[in-house]
C-alpha cells in the first residue's frame, strides 16, 4: 500500500515513470528497426549477387565462416540465417506484397514512407526500400509469417496484428496455427444483430473460435472438465481469446429475486470497456441456450456493471454449431450476444483470400489499441 506520503506525489511520481517508458520502447523500437534494415540490406546484397550467378551456395557458406571468422561474437550469420535474410528481402520487395500495401488505406502508425535512416549510399532503387510497416514487429516474427502465410493479404493481417497484440513469436505461431486471420475476418453471422449494433468493432477483436488443445480433452467430454480444465489453464485461454480480456472470477454470482444464478466464466474486455459473460456447452449449440445468457447480461447491466462502463457481451462456447441455426438465432437478438466454437485440436489450412481493408479501418479508428 502506499504511504500518505508516497500519494501526496503520485501524479508527478507517474509522469515520471511515463516518461522512462516512453523513451524505453523508443529505444526498443529504434533497435528493431536498425535490426530489420540490416537485415533487409544483407538480404538485398546476396540476392542480387545470386541471381547476377555472381555468387553460388558456396560462397554464401564463405561469406557466413568469414564473418564469423573476423568477429566470433556475431550471432545469427548461419547460412540458413543469411538465407533467410534473403528470403526477407525478396518476398517484401515483391510487386505483389508492396502493391497490396498501396492499395490499403493502412492505420497512421503504418508510415508507408520509406524508413532508410542514412541508408542512402546503400539503398538506391525504389524497390530496395524498407517498408516502414515492417518495422511494427521482429524479425523473427517476420520469419514465422514469412514461413507459415503464403499469401500477401495473410502476412499483412499476421504483422498488423502482431504489433497491435504485442505478439511474442511463440504466441505468433499459435495465432497463425489457429487461423485468427480466419477467425477475426470472417462473416461473423454468429455475431446479434445488437452486438454489432452496439459494438461495430467486435468482429475485429472477438474470435468465433478457440482453440484448447491445451486442455487434452478426450472425445467425449463434459461442461465439468471444459471448465476445470480452463481454470487451470487460464494464461493459454486468454492467449486463445485475446491480451484485451483480463479474467473476473468463475462461476460468478447472480442474486435475482431470492434465487443465485452463476456466470461460467467473467471477463472485461480492455478495448471494448465492458463486462464479458462467458458460457459453456459441451454440445451442440441449441437456440434456448441464449435465453440463459440474455438472462445473465440483464443481471450484470443491473447489478454489476459500473456507471463509466459499456454494457455487457455474453459468449455461448459451444462445443459444435450449425451455422443457419445460429444465423437464425441471433439475426433478430438485440442483446450484444456471439456464439462461439471450440476445438480440440489445432487444425493449420490454408485461408482462401480474404479481403484486409475492414481490418485496416478498424486499426485506424479503433483508440483502445
Amino acid at each position: 500500500m502506499m504511504t500518505n506520503e508516497i500519494m501526496k506525489y503520485e501524479q508527478q511520481f507517474e509522469e515520471i515513470r511515463g516518461i522512462i517508458s516512453m523513451h524505453r520502447e523508443k529505444a526498443l523500437r529504434d533497435v528493431n528497426e536498425e535490426s530489420l534494415l540490416m537485415s533487409w540490406t544483407v538480404g538485398r546484397i546476396v540476392s542480387e549477387r545470386l541471381k547476377s550467378n555472381e555468387w553460388g551456395s558456396k560462397v554464401v557458406v564463405q561469406l557466413s565462416e568469414y564473418l564469423r571468422a573476423k568477429d566470433p561474437t556475431l550471432k545469427g550469420y548461419s547460412r540458413r540465417n543469411i538465407y533467410n535474410m534473403v528470403m526477407f528481402y525478396e518476398e517484401y520487395s515483391s510487386e505483389a506484397f508492396v502493391g497490396r500495401i498501396q492499395s490499403l488505406s493502412l492505420p497512421d502508425f503504418v508510415q508507408t514512407q520509406t524508413a532508410q535512416k542514412n541508408m542512402d549510399t546503400i539503398v538506391q532503387m525504389p524497390s530496395a526500400q524498407l517498408p516502414q510497416i515492417l518495422c511494427l514487429t521482429t524479425f523473427s516474427n517476420h520469419l514465422e509469417i514469412l514461413n507459415r502465410c503464403k499469401m500477401v493479404e495473410q502476412r499483412i493481417f499476421y504483422i498488423l496484428y502482431a504489433y497491435k497484440e504485442r505478439l511474442k513469436n511463440k504466441e505468433l505461431q499459435r495465432c497463425i496455427l489457429n487461423d485468427t486471420y480466419g477467425s477475426l475476418m470472417g462473416n461473423k453471422k454468429n455475431f446479434s444483430a445488437g452486438l454489432k449494433q452496439m459494438y461495430p468493432q467486435s468482429p475485429s477483436l472477438i474470435k468465433d473460435r478457440a482453440f484448447v488443445d491445451f486442455l487434452s480433452l478426450p472425445e467425449k467430454h463434459n461442461e465439468r472438465q471444459l471448465h476445470k480444465g480452463l481454470l487451470d489453464h487460464m494464461k493459454q485461454f486468454i492467449l486463445e481469446l485475446g491480451k484485451d480480456f483480463l479474467y473476473v472470477d468463475s462461476e460468478y454470482p447472480l442474486q435475482v429475486g431470492g434465487s443465485t444464478f452463476k456466470v461460467d466464466l467473467l471477463f472485461y474486455h480492455r478495448g471494448l470497456q465492458c463486462l464479458v459473460a462467458i458460457e459453456l456447452k459441451a454440445k451442440k449449440f441449441k437456440p434456448e441456450y441464449m435465453g440463459q445468457l440474455e438472462f445473465y447480461l440483464e443481471a450484470l447491466d443491473r447489478d454489476v456493471k459500473r456507471s463509466n462502463e459499456n454494457p455487457s457481451i455474453g459468449i455461448l462456447l459451444c462445443q459444435s454449431a450449425d451455422q443457419s441455426v445460429v444465423e437464425y438465432a441471433m439475426s433478430r437478438s438485440l442483446s450484444p450476444t456471439m456464439v462461439a466454437e471450440y476445438h480440440r485440436q489445432l487444425i493449420p489450412k490454408e485461408v482462401v483470400q480474404k479481403s484486409l481493408e475492414e481490418f485496416c479501418t478498424f486499426l485506424k479508428d479503433f483508440k483502445g489499441k
